[in-house]
């Protein structure tokens, strides 16, 4: 069983928890993370979900568990879905977006990987790849590209325009 904490709509914990899948009360908000990797050729590292989990491509991400604060959060889901080991200060925070529900972080890591080092997780990647913005532009042309992480993906690149 996977706990979540849930925030009231200044994003402050309220000491409450809910199972993951279960309603989000009214007035009440979840963290979802998500991370843009870019190397030093202007590529960003994408996976491509498993069939059960979308089968689109994206970038990294998910919900921190109980007790994690969002940057803990986005560490260990590079963790878990990667094997990469960053640090806290390697990330920085460019955007929070409140939707109905949730409040979605998005972060960005400067980081050259070998995608050889790489050791996915099973159940939720199925493949993963450096991309260039041409080439994602094409995944999401194509309509491969998860819908949501679409949207992160243009506030990721005003963020690196300013």
């Amino acid at each position: 069983m996977e706990l979540r904490d849930l925030y009231n709509s200044k994003k402050i914990l309220t000491g409450e928890v809910i199972e993951k899948g279960e309603k989000v009360p009214s007035g009440k908000y979840y963290i979802t993370v998500v991370v843009f990797i870019e190397n030093d050729q202007g590529q960003f590292l994408l996976q491509k979900r498993v069939k059960k989990k979308g089968g689109k491509w994206a970038t990294t991400g998910g919900h921190p568990k109980s007790g994690e604060s969002s940057l803990e959060g986005i560490v260990t889901e590079i963790s878990e879905e990667l094997g990469i080991n960053v640090k806290q200060n390697e990330l920085t925070l460019f955007k929070t977006i409140q939707t109905e529900d949730d409040f979605v972080d998005l972060y960005y890591l400067k980081k050259n990987i070998n995608i050889e080092n790489i050791k996915i997780q099973d159940e939720e990647v199925e493949k993963v790849m450096w991309a260039s913005r041409e080439e994602i532009n094409k995944l999401i042309s194509d309509k491969v590209f998860s819908t949501n992480h679409e949207e992160f993906y243009n506030y990721c690149l005003e963020f690196l325009e300013n």
